[in-house]
């Protein structure tokens, strides 16, 4: 019997897609390592995103592929993520405490923008990556209800204030720091100033990801964030409506002009199924959502029906990945944080951290 060699495994590894980064594992460089002990052979995964639900079939997939050559007797594998920072603005560099920063953008309101923002935060959560929420809405929080959080932050130096926290990941809303019918009654600067103490004065702990849920348009508040805040990547969140789409363009947009990269597209309310009949329709249009990926070479990240139960549970405090987790909605939130950290971990990592700072003096 000949002995195994590193080529047929990895040959065999190559026959494996990773439908996220839509490459091979080894093409994608999520080998981490290989090892032949005689016709043992254990293979090491180290993936680039959150995809604790997949890391199972994966693994089966690799015993399968792997254990199919000739004169293998035992396939071991190991699949594990080891999240990284990744590049933002010129000039900028990422925050103490956050390796990475997704802002959630809509063009225009009404689209469900924010109840994509904290399903996909708690999306990212169940996947296994540490998460926090900013929610720069000023105008019109929505986190604090939608998570069912009540009170407000502790400062334990006096300088900084700790996010609160249900569900497992980190939050924080200049909702905690208000009545929630008192109306924010403030100029564009105001605005942008309250954005950043927000986000600065946090004492974010290891986070993977802080989703940011900013309020819809183009304006002072997105303006901000692309200037001042390292941005890892947007996400833009529409309905197939011809109007939604064309302000979502807008915003898509402006994310290319100050060179924060779009991560994909969300299709929201895509098609409404009847709870009595089941008869589906398309409310909104059809194909939208597609047809704009397609025209700006982004991804269709994926699409969510109208439905009923998303609302209720948002509005009730615990949204649907949490709600009804083995859900079919739960599941198409879980494939879009999936594809979201996967367009994240196929762009350039921030290497800033590795270099050290260079001090030149006069003696």
């Amino acid at each position: 019997m000949s002995d195994v060699s590193r080529l047929q495994v990895e040959t065999a590894l190559k026959e494996i897609q990773d439908p996220y980064m839509e490459k091979d594992l080894v093409a994608a460089s999520e080998i981490a390592d290989i090892r032949i002990d005689g016709a043992k052979v254990a293979v090491d995964v180290r993936m680039g995103y959150p995809a604790a639900g997949y890391h199972a079939k994966l693994a089966d997939q690799i015993k399968a592929k792997v254990g199919g050559i000739s004169g293998v007797s035992s396939v071991d594998v190991k699949v594990e993520t080891r999240i990284t920072a990744h590049a933002v603005q010129k000039n900028l560099k990422p925050m103490e405490g956050i390796k990475n920063i997704i802002a959630v953008a809509s063009g225009k309101g009404g689209v469900g923008k924010s109840t994509t923002a904290v399903n996909l935060a708690l999306a990212l959560a169940a996947e296994g990556a540490t998460v926090g929420i900013l929610d720069a809405d000023i105008y019109g929080p929505s986190q604090p209800r939608m998570l069912g959080i009540h009170g407000k932050p502790e400062s334990k130096d006096g300088r900084h204030m700790e996010p609160l926290e249900n569900h497992g990941i980190q939050a924080m809303s200049i909702g905690f720091l208000i009545e929630e019918d008192t109306p924010m009654i403030w100029r564009g600067p105001m605005v942008t100033q309250a954005l950043e103490q927000l986000l600065r004065d946090t004492r974010w702990r290891g986070l993977d990801y802080l989703v940011i849920d900013l309020p819809p348009g183009t304006g002072d508040v997105q303006l901000t964030l692309a200037q001042k805040i390292p941005v890892s990547g947007a996400v833009i969140v529409t309905t197939p409506q011809d109007i939604a789409l064309l302000d979502a363009r807008k915003g898509l947009k402006m994310f290319e002009k100050v060179e924060v990269p779009v991560l994909g597209i969300v299709e929201n309310m895509s098609i409404h199924i009847c709870s009595k009949c089941g008869h589906e329709e398309h409310i909104f249009g059809e194909g939208g959502g597609a047809r704009m990926a397609e025209e700006y070479g982004v991804e269709l990240l994926g699409a969510l029906p109208l439905d009923i139960h998303i609302r209720e549970q948002a509005d009730g405090g615990k949204p649907t990945v949490v709600a009804n987790p083995d859900s079919r909605i739960t599941e198409i939130y879980r494939e879009i944080a999936r594809r979201t950290g996967a367009r994240l971990a196929a762009q350039t990592k921030d290497y800033s951290s590795k270099f050290p700072s260079i001090v030149i003096q006069n003696t």
